[in-house]
């Protein structure tokens, strides 16, 4: 599988979202796959099974309702953030088979 690699830095929540679905939209069946390396400014997200009463205090850390599975996830500086923008259709995958492919190629690296 080719990537067009992006390093990005830190960036705010909200505003990359937005453009990973602006390159999802407007993305062509030729276009490349991209992986996007980035850091988030401090920001919770919270998937579709989780609830605000999971945070432990009260912040100024922003709160985002997120359209990913799961609990309350935090992000921030020095915590590197991978986002896959792949044509899963083009290989013929379902969700599930490409988080069993990625996990399998991580653990191999790691060996």
């Amino acid at each position: 599988m080719n990537l067009k690699l992006r390093k990005l830095g830190i960036q705010d929540y909200r505003k990359t979202w937005a453009s990973m679905q602006n390159v999802i939209l407007s993305k062509g069946e030729g276009d490349p796959d991209e992986l996007w390396l980035l850091e988030h400014f401090p920001v919770y997200t919270l998937g579709f099974g989780a609830s605000e009463d999971n945070l432990l205090s009260e912040n100024n850390i922003p709160v985002i309702r997120s359209d990913r599975g799961g609990e309350v996830t935090y992000h921030g500086p020095g915590q590197i953030v991978a986002y896959f923008l792949i044509n899963l259709r083009r290989k013929n995958w379902g969700p599930k088979r490409f988080v069993n492919e990625l996990e399998a190629s991580v653990m191999d690296f790691l060996k």
